[in-house]
């Protein structure tokens, strides 16, 4: 495939380019970021957003509940819900880098395109908020062709929106982007979960019920609690916990808080609670990364 050839090579120049290894790089075009990592990596908890990633190079695992997901080169992975996982790169060398473009989906412009298209809820089966598929030819084509929009500021500005909203189009209409489409429809439960998601997001340091939670969305709390995990692979308690001990990571490693601090902050009455989950959430004490990072609880 002549495209995933150029994008490899691209890729690689702009990798070089900017110099940041670990950590996704975004490129002066909206939504779209690069990531490169020269080294094998242990597990580490993430919060995976909506976005569709091409797998140009390299190999990676992904854990989501009790679901193990492989994929390499020539793959692709569509996110449809901000999801908790764990994530490790298998395959990757400073030779040869693992290497990923990175497309965050615009659920406005998804929703304009179905208002456009007619594209509604359709029966489909085994659909999942994490799609793994072989890349088709035509969305890597168009990936390439936004990728390479960088190099000229005026194409960039005139052209750059339009293919946006090409790629947005080849993904809702792809064969693995059906959980894309039922979230798109307001009264699936994709998108309630989706809206759940989002009160979760917001309010993660504030205790809830999930009854009531449940009922903010339209749902009864048994098709609550059904749905939710099967979307997110978790409970809605699990999510909150989850994300407030990957806020308290970040806040850890930028060393300067203590742990008891964090542990207040991301919403714990218990500094000694906070310290047994993290514990067994990361698999090393919170003091030990706060020492790490400049400061001892």
């Amino acid at each position: 495939m002549v495209e995933y050839a150029k994008l490899i090579d691209h890729m690689r120049e702009y990798a070089r380019q900017s110099a940041v290894l670990g950590e996704p790089v975004q490129t002066s075009l909206p939504d779209l970021g690069v990531f490169s990592c020269d080294r094998e990596t242990t597990f580490e908890a993430t919060l995976y957003q909506p976005v569709y990633c091409l797998i140009l190079q390299g190999k990676k695992e992904t854990i989501i509940g009790d679901r193990t997901i492989t994929y390499g080169a020539g793959d692709a992975l569509v996110v449809s819900h901000d999801l908790p996982v764990v994530s490790r790169i298998t395959e990757a060398s400073a030779k040869h880098p693992y290497l990923a473009l990175i497309f965050y989906l615009d659920l406005t412009i998804l929703r304009g395109l179905q208002d456009q298209l007619g594209v509604h809820d359709q029966e489909e089966d085994a659909v999942s908020s994490i799609a793994v598929s072989q890349a088709e030819a035509r969305l890597v084509g168009v990936l390439e062709r936004y990728f390479s929009l960088h190099k000229d500021p005026m194409e960039e500005k005139v052209l750059g929106p339009l293919v946006r909203k090409e790629i947005h189009f080849r993904l809702l209409t792809a064969p693995h982007g059906g959980m894309l489409r039922k979230m798109l429809n307001r009264d699936s439960h994709a998108s309630r979960i989706d809206r759940a998601i989002g009160i979760i997001r917001q309010k993660y340091k504030s205790s809830f019920v999930v009854q009531e939670l449940a009922q903010s969305v339209g749902m009864s709390t048994s098709s609550f609690h059904e749905h939710f995990k099967s979307v997110t692979q978790t409970t809605p308690l699990r999510y909150q916990k989850d994300l407030r001990l990957m806020e308290a990571k970040r806040l850890l490693l930028e060393g300067e808080h203590s742990v008891s601090t964090v542990a207040y902050e991301v919403g714990y009455e218990s500094p000694n609670q906070f310290s047994r989950e993290y514990s067994r959430k990361f698999g090393v004490a919170p003091q030990r990364d706060a020492r790490n990072h400049a400061i001892d609880a």
